[in-house]
């Protein structure tokens, strides 16, 4: 799956993206983002507050427990405002 990274989240890991063969138990966006914090100490601190940190699934945004069987891409972007 290919998982994509924005703004302080990418910063934090230290790549804009990459493309991962997750765990069968990886259901949900939720899950990602645990099994993501346990990869190394760039992913904890980036997933530290996973509360603010939102997703999106093939461009799509998605809450915490939706799935994301058959997914095509997943982002990760802090919360945005605008005007």
């Amino acid at each position: 799956m290919k998982l994509v990274y924005f703004a302080w989240v990418r910063e934090r890991i230290g790549r804009a993206e990459e493309t991962l063969d997750l765990p069968s138990d990886i259901v949900t966006v939720a899950d990602l983002m645990g099994w993501l914090k346990g990869r190394g100490e760039e992913y904890a601190y980036a997933f530290e507050n996973g509360t603010v940190i939102r997703a999106a699934i093939d461009r799509v945004h998605a809450k915490p427990d939706t799935p994301i069987a058959g997914a095509g891409e997943v982002a990760f972007f802090p919360p945005m405002t605008g005007g």
